[in-house]
């Protein structure tokens, strides 16, 4: 990232309100998009969101996980947990997030199997084909470079390594992208990828596609359960109005762009040549 993205997003994501709201109305351990097809639950939702990237990369036992953009590591210590990793390095920028992925890892017996490491995923810390899985939910959209980032995941992957990811996306083919501008500049960036974005992006870095699962309507699903359950737990929060307000807003400029049909979202996997 660069250095000003990197200060927005490190100050925005270890802010109190932020760190309040995420971790307790935006699933608590896992603050990523779920699958909504039968529940409002988020954390339900979130869950399943794990477990079917899990079932699409197939066996996890043993291997050597790297997730980007970890956030809080409930992903990477379900991983763990359940589907039989074997290490799970949690990739994240923001140090609030970073001491509650910690806690919650020790809390649950899984210090030896997930560590925290701090940092930016355009310059990972990692030595070359280090990882035989790559995965990330909803983190790369932050990059302003996300060329770099696709660039490192794949110099720190094995060849025949697995990258598995998510990201909130915009349509392919966009000509007018004016209602998304209050998207951007929530997230100050000038744009979001696509899928088709990562499609030539990741061939040309010696990926193949495996599996794209376009789940857009899901997109729409968990930013408007995330509004009506901040909404109905305002007066629980400790933020003020304002915050919760402002909330309120960026969550509706997301469903809005859904229900136009501009923002997709989806599970997509790839596999380094070898």
């Amino acid at each position: 990232m660069t250095e000003a993205t990197t200060d927005t997003a490190r100050d925005y994501y270890t802010s109190d309100d932020a760190v309040e709201f995420y971790s307790t109305v935006w699933g608590g351990e896992d603050i990523h998009v779920g699958l909504y097809d039968d529940t409002k639950d988020i954390r339900e939702a979130s869950r399943r969101t794990v477990d079917r990237m899990a079932a699409t990369v197939g066996d996890l036992s043993g291997k050597k996980v790297l997730d980007i953009g970890a956030g809080y590591g409930g992903g990477a210590r379900r991983i763990a947990s359940e589907h039989g990793a074997g290490h799970v390095t949690c990739l994240n920028i923001a140090p609030a997030e970073n001491a509650r992925n910690r806690k919650l890892t020790a809390e649950q017996g899984l210090e030896d199997r997930v560590s925290v490491v701090e940092g930016s995923f355009d310059d990972l810390p990692f030595e070359d084909a280090s990882f035989d899985v790559v995965w990330s939910q909803d983190a790369i959209l932050h990059a302003p470079d996300r060329g770099a980032v696709l660039s490192e995941v794949a110099r720190v992957l094995k060849p025949g390594g697995d990258f598995i990811f998510t990201d909130p996306m915009q349509a392919d083919g966009i000509e007018d992208t004016a209602s998304l501008k209050p998207i951007y500049d929530r997230i100050h960036l000038a744009n979001l990828a696509s899928f088709g974005f990562y499609r030539d992006a990741l061939k040309e870095r010696g990926m193949d596609e495996v599996r794209i699962d376009d789940l857009s309507p899901q997109l729409r699903n968990h930013y408007a359960q995330v509004a009506e359950d901040l909404d109905a737990q305002r007066a629980e929060l400790s933020t003020d109005d304002s915050f919760v307000d402002r909330m309120l807003e960026g969550l509706a400029h997301w469903v809005r762009g859904a229900d136009a049909g501009k923002l997709t979202w989806g599970i997509m996997h790839f596999r380094k040549r070898g």
